[in-house]
């Protein structure tokens, strides 16, 4: 194993320590990109209905990186690879998710250093979930209509707001974004997010494999809950990771703790959205 994984490493995280400085005019100083596949397991995963708890497989698809003014990251699910009807990601469900985040560093763009105190780079931040197809209407996370009728239409959301990156003791360089959400099924703006997610390699070993704690809080409020038999106004999840890294491989384990995620209330027509999930991954890294 070669011991330059456990150099990069370290090196990324003094880099970690300065802000982010364009004013030489050379925004692509500091590009780099990274694809990735994961296969993964998760047991409990929510919003589910009440008895389909079983867990199911997934192949994801990875992907970040920096390109001048953009800093963007990203992942393509597919659920059920097997297509096993025992999993609660049956026939039933979606097929496939993405995340698509991408950011806009104010500072590469306006060439004026934004950095104070712990904030090391400001950005105008967009986030966007889409849905693979149609969900069954028990699932209660498609468009709900002022009748409060579920239309059964998949994730189509987009988010739009500031965000930053943020020096947090022993976390170090932590991305934090604040956002507006916007309905794209609805064609309307409902509630707020709060995101931060994290990478901190803490562990290094002989061979240059090092292990991370690794995860992400995405936290909403403001949501409309006038539908109460399935929208609360508040609801989130937490991601929290441990993962061995090699050069070309990973593996790990996460815990995801849910509290009336996506602002889906507990016990409503959206089944359970309150709980703790498993996640198990093998990585492959491109």
């Amino acid at each position: 194993m070669k011991k330059v994984l456990a150099g990069a490493a370290l090196a990324a995280l003094s880099l970690n320590a300065f802000a982010a400085d364009y004013s030489d005019g050379d925004i692509h100083k500091n590009d780099y990109k990274w694809m990735q596949f994961n296969l993964m397991y998760a047991v409990n995963q929510l919003p589910q209905a009440d008895d389909s708890h079983t867990g199911h497989d997934y192949l994801e698809m990875e992907f970040g990186g920096r390109s001048g003014f953009l800093d963007l990251y990203g992942y393509v699910d597919v659920f059920n690879l097997s297509n096993d009807s025992e999993q609660d990601m049956n026939a039933g469900a979606s097929k496939m998710f993405m995340k698509f985040a991408p950011r806009f560093s104010l500072d590469a763009i306006t060439g004026i250093d934004m950095s104070y105190g712990p904030i090391q780079e400001v950005y105008f931040s967009t986030l966007f979930n889409w849905g693979g197809g149609m969900m069954d209407v028990g699932q209660g996370t498609g468009y709900v209509d002022e009748n409060g009728f579920d239309k059964g239409g998949d994730v189509n959301n987009s988010f739009w707001g500031i965000g930053a990156d943020v020096m947090v003791p022993w976390l170090g360089k932590t991305g934090m974004n604040l956002y507006s959400l916007y309905d794209i099924n609805a064609k309307d703006w409902d509630g707020y997010q709060f995101s931060m997610n994290w990478f901190k390699p803490f562990y290094f070993l002989e061979n240059g494999s090092f292990v991370s704690f690794q995860g992400y809080v995405d936290y909403q409020w403001g949501v409309d809950d006038s539908f109460a038999a399935l929208k609360t106004d508040k609801g989130g999840a937490a991601f929290f990771g441990l993962y061995w890294h090699s050069d070309r491989f990973a593996a790990g384990y996460g815990l995801k703790g849910f509290k009336d995620v996506y602002g889906l209330k507990d016990g409503g027509l959206a089944g359970d959205t309150t709980g703790w999930a498993h996640y198990f991954s093998i990585t492959y890294k491109i």
